[in-house]
């Protein structure tokens, strides 16, 4: 568990929990450190990470940018310093230009537990080109990897110095071929950050775990997709393990039936 996790400026970071054990005036990391994601038989656990208006948009404006708080970017940092890799779909790093590190402090608690300082920072695309000029790229000094399909104009090349390139033998990288991928690297744990049709891709497939949904109190009433693409697929159990309040922000945490 990491102790004393805050804000930029400092401040602690304090949330209340609804449910199990109410609680109020709970530091971050405190309620957040059962976190302990382990491999499944024969692959990596796999988690979602969202954000989304009431009515279930992911998206404003065409990302998840001011669907959340600060307490739901510190947040991500606390489920991010939990998992061995951080994956996002092509789509989302088309949409932003976001990074998927911890902060120095999570990393040097990381690296003092024996661990990476950085979890292994995946892409997944298709066929489409990547925009090899986002910020994603220039980390150095982190693993990344790109997974992408058989047609993709990066296969058989490193998109950029530095990233490994893994080619799928179909038009899209399959999840079950993406999470033996990653088990064969050392990969004990995925946590995905969107977009919808990742989410979507690895439910249909059965090989989503857990869910971490931020709800933000606002309501779009817009067209944009929620956090998991539609698919046609039977309902899906879930298992309300934690609710956690922030203001008028609420953290929910979900295992799917079968995990």
């Amino acid at each position: 568990m990491m102790a004393g996790m805050s804000a930029a400026d400092g401040t602690t970071l304090r949330v209340d929990r609804l449910w199990p054990d109410p609680a109020q005036d709970l530091e971050l990391d405190a309620a957040f450190g059962d976190l302990s994601p382990s491999p499944m038989a024969g692959r990596p656990w796999v988690a979602t990470n969202m954000v989304t208006s009431v009515d279930g948009r992911a998206q404003l404006n065409g990302t998840a940018e001011g669907l959340g708080s600060r307490m739901d970017r510190r947040l991500m940092q606390v489920y991010r310093s939990a998992f061995d890799a951080v994956g996002s779909g092509s789509g989302t790093l088309m949409a932003d230009d976001f990074y998927s590190r911890v902060a120095a402090d999570v990393a040097a608690r990381r690296q003092a537990a024996g661990r990476e300082p950085q979890p292994l920072a995946l892409v997944v695309a298709g066929a489409r080109p990547l925009p090899t000029d986002r910020h994603w790229f220039g980390y150095e000094d982190q693993r990344r990897v790109v997974a992408v399909g058989s047609t993709s104009p990066h296969a058989g090349k490193e998109p950029l110095a530095g990233v490994e390139t893994w080619v799928a033998p179909t038009e899209d990288p399959d999840p079950a071929w993406l999470l033996e991928r990653l088990a064969a690297a050392g990969i004990g744990s995925l946590l995905l950050e969107g977009g919808p049709t990742l989410n979507s891709a690895f439910l249909a497939a059965g090989l989503l775990d857990e869910l971490y949904w931020t709800i933000g109190p606002r309501i779009l009433a817009n067209d944009a997709l929620p956090m998991i693409a539609p698919t046609e697929i039977a309902p899906v159990e879930a298992k309300l393990l934690s609710a956690h309040r922030y203001g008028e922000e609420l953290f929910l945490r979900y295992r799917l039936t079968g995990a």
